[in-house]
């Protein structure tokens, strides 16, 4: 710290007269209470952050997406309505609530991120958070096909058991399309998946 060279070499000065006494205390005082002002500079006070808790309709209507790559079906214990999804990243409008009863019924449609949703609020208010934070969207799904061998075993290795299987069908369809050409990225997924992709 800045006043200990100085108040050492200060202690270690021997003092003849009053006058070099009453120095030496001054130059002791000054420098402790210059760290004094500047740690009430340097720690100002926190203020506090909160976040604030949505509170969404149960009778809200959002999107959900068909995370698994072939036809999901859906039926709602609640109403008994059933819903299709063709394709990966096919729509279907579903009220909270019916989500909720999913939640409660088939939870494998989470966990295995068969249900994507655009919006984190939705998922948080479903309190499937912890499901969907290595989650890939319809949207980012195939961008991981364009990664480095690196990146592609990374991200993989956090998916769920349920979007490593939508990663394998849709890796042989854009194999056989000629769209993944790479022997590169070709082995990182069956490294990561632990499946063979290609014949050899």
């Amino acid at each position: 710290m800045p006043n200990t060279t100085t108040g050492s070499k200060v202690r270690k000065t021997t003092a003849t007269s009053k006058s070099s006494t009453k120095a030496k205390k001054a130059v002791e005082t000054v420098p402790a209470a210059a760290e004094v002002a500047a740690e009430t500079v340097a720690a100002p006070a926190e203020k506090p952050v909160y976040k604030v808790k949505n509170d969404l309709n149960p009778n809200m209507v959002v999107t959900v997406k068909n995370g698994f790559n072939g036809t999901l079906v859906y039926k709602s214990k609640r109403t008994g309505e059933v819903f299709v999804w063709d394709v990966f990243g096919s729509e279907q409008e579903m009220e909270l609530q019916d989500l909720k009863a999913a939640r409660n019924t088939y939870k494998a449609f989470f966990i295995n991120n068969w249900f994507l949703f655009d919006d984190p609020e939705v998922i948080e208010w479903l309190g499937m958070t912890q499901y969907y934070k290595h989650a890939l969207n319809s949207e980012s799904f195939n961008d991981l096909f364009s990664g480095t061998p690196d990146e592609i075993k990374e991200t993989v290795a956090k998916l769920s058991d349920g979007q490593k299987k939508s990663v394998a069908f849709r890796a042989k369809q854009l194999i056989q399309e000629g769209e993944i050409d790479s022997i590169k990225v070709i082995n990182a997924l069956e490294e990561s998946l632990s499946i063979d992709l290609i014949e050899r």
